[in-house]
């Protein structure tokens, strides 16, 4: 069964495949290659752009989205096995999920982690659990990695540098008054280091370092994609030259769960926000953030409302780059002259990754 959980396995061909689609989405966006079929929408968090992109996607491509949040208007939901479910739970996930691939072609998930104990949450156990029961494509809408966001993010910069290859990409830390989930900032390395940028990873201290998985297999695929990864610490250096500026907010591993000594460890590095005097440093640099951003914490009201701020492009385009994932995961794709898919959502010559 072909999911989409995260975009490690995929190829940069493969991945490109579905960027281009989406670029003669925004050209074409109403359309019946999904006239039929339905998603399931599982949030067990909030959401904005996620929520109103897959359901809005949906329909544009005939589709049917139906949305559920477990524990509000859903049943509350067990993910873990051979679990004595006395708590809250009253559905284990392997019912919800064979239940849902008997109704519905897809079914979608956003799962935060606990931000209790990271050697639990680095394993993503909640969505694996979900794709082990399920008999339809999963999709990640945000765990630990956020691989839809990753789509949108490099549909955006190539929709303004052109080729990525060797253009400078700087991932930089920003103080925000709680310790935030590293998904984003995850998956921003992963897919910059597959189209060969060359990254700088800005953080305040090596306290901010991402998980090494993430840090060694960005590493691996700069090296293979012929760009690079660099860390620092000094703002000027990070700054100066760069060709894309995105910006996150993420909590130290360090203090993982424990949110008062990260609180303190954050404190100092207010300064880290993106300001129009750090921007000036670049070379005409774009910037962009995932949203949703508070203006004044990440980045400054001048730069969130300069020419130079493409956040709402990236958000126009997850709707884009989401439908040209689901057209390709559910081998929907008519599109004339594109590759043909066959069920697994893979080009006919290549077997697409599992995960």
């Amino acid at each position: 069964m072909q999911h989409f959980l995260t975009t490690e396995h995929y190829r940069r061909e493969q991945l490109q495949q579905m960027l281009d689609l989406a670029a003669q989405l925004r050209q074409t966006p109403v359309r019946n290659d999904l006239a039929g079929r339905s998603i399931a929408l599982l949030f067990l968090n909030p959401s904005l752009r996620t929520r109103a992109s897959f359901e809005i996607g949906a329909f544009q491509l005939g589709a049917h989205a139906v949305v559920l949040e477990p524990g509000k208007g859903a049943w509350g939901i067990e993910f873990a096995p051979g679990v004595v479910m006395d708590g809250d739970a009253e559905e284990h996930i392997a019912e919800v999920a064979g239940v849902l691939s008997r109704y519905c072609d897809a079914i979608a998930l956003r799962a935060f982690p606990q931000f209790l104990d990271w050697s639990e949450d680095r394993q993503d156990k909640v969505i694996r659990a979900l794709a082990a029961h399920a008999s339809v494509p999963v999709i990640n809408m945000e765990t630990i990695v956020h691989p839809c966001q990753e789509l949108a993010m490099m549909r955006t910069i190539q929709d303004h540098l052109g080729v990525p290859d060797q253009r400078k990409f700087v991932l930089t830390w920003t103080w925000h008054p709680r310790g935030l989930n590293t998904a984003v900032a995850n998956s921003a390395l992963l897919m910059a280091s597959k189209f060969g940028m060359d990254i700088t990873l800005l953080i305040p201290e090596q306290a901010y370092l991402l998980d090494e998985h993430y840090m060694d297999t960005a590493s691996s695929q700069a090296a293979a994609s012929g760009g690079s990864l660099s860390v620092t610490t000094d703002i000027h250096e990070a700054y100066r030259d760069a060709d894309w500026v995105y910006a996150k907010s993420w909590g130290a591993l360090s203090c993982y769960g424990q949110s008062q000594a990260e609180a303190a460890l954050r404190e100092p590095y207010r300064h880290f926000i993106v300001d129009e005097e750090k921007m000036a440093l670049t070379h005409q640099a774009r910037f962009s953030h995932c949203l949703p951003l508070r203006r004044n914490i990440k980045a400054t009201d001048a730069v969130m409302d300069a020419d130079y701020c493409v956040a709402l492009d990236e958000a126009e385009n997850r709707l884009h780059t989401q439908k040209a994932m689901l057209l390709q995961l559910l081998a929907a794709n008519a599109l004339p002259g594109a590759a043909q898919m066959n069920a697994s959502g893979a080009a006919t010559s290549d077997r697409e990754p599992s995960v």
